[in-house]
């Protein structure tokens, strides 16, 4: 007999005796193990970070509070955000997932709210307020009802389905990103935005509803353009537009910048 036999014969004889290991622990066990402060109304509240990412899980172990640090609980299995904290005071990270929805995402999130990667076609139930970057790339968007009216950092809308742009967030303070989604008109985008903004690969003939200021970049490469009208008042840097049917050079003639 080989070793690799008798090992688990010792293992099949011994599974009962470990069996207890695997179990999962209650809701009260994790938290005295985590230090995990239960509320009267049966909710957790956290000093300092959740690290629930990674773990295989279907749905949330407890339902938390407030948490003043990070909340991760990306790469699992989630299909509901039930659970979650109400308010946290740093990231939260729902990540490559298999979400449907956000309902149950907190209020308010101090820093940065990341969502990419799930099955998600409308951001309701989203955050009231985020300030850092708002993720929500790589899913099935159709529309951005249901974002916050602010974003402190940058908001990443890239690789969806969306033809608008009515719903995202009217102020942005960092990038805003809406590149590679099937946008015939910027329509609904933030008014001023404080990073760069991006709305290349779509399927753009117009630059009308673009942000009135932008305070880096602006890049509509890779689009339809035949004219520049309803390009932003104001932008900071440089103002790329290669790659449309007619030349940046002629594009550039179609509209009067002081950028340009």
């Amino acid at each position: 007999m080989t070793f690799s036999n008798i090992l688990h014969r010792v293992l099949l004889e011994q599974e009962d005796k470990f069996e207890d290991l695997f179990q999962p622990l209650s809701p009260d066990e994790l938290a005295k193990r985590n230090d995990w402060k239960k509320n009267e109304d049966g909710s957790y509240d956290v000093d300092g970070d959740v690290d629930l990412g990674e773990q295989g899980l279907k749905r949330l172990p407890v339902q938390f509070g407030k948490v003043s640090g990070d909340f991760w609980c990306h790469e699992n299995q989630l299909t509901t955000l039930e659970g979650a904290p109400r308010e946290v005071g740093g990231d939260f990270w729902c990540l490559d997932n298999q979400l449907t929805t956000l309902e149950g995402a907190p209020e308010r999130v101090g820093e940065s709210f990341d969502c990419t990667e799930n099955q998600l076609q409308t951001l309701e139930g989203a955050p009231r307020e985020v300030g850092g970057n708002f993720c929500c790339s790589y899913n099935k968007l159709t529309t951005l009802e249901g974002t916050p009216r602010e974003v402190g950092g940058g908001f990443y809308c890239v690789y969806n389905k969306l033809t608008t742009l009515e719903g995202a967030p009217r102020k942005v303070g960092g990038d805003f990103n809406c590149a590679h989604n099937q946008l015939t008109t910027l329509e609904g985008a933030p008014r001023k935005v404080g990073g760069n903004f991006y709305c290349a690969h779509n399927q753009l003939t117009t630059l009308e509803g673009a942000p009135r200021e932008v305070g880096v970049n602006f890049w509509c490469i890779y689009n339809q353009l035949t004219t520049l009208e309803g390009a932003p008042r104001k932008v900071g840097e440089d103002f790329y537009c290669y790659f449309n049917p007619i030349s940046a050079e002629e594009l550039k003639k179609t509209v009067s910048r002081d950028y340009l």
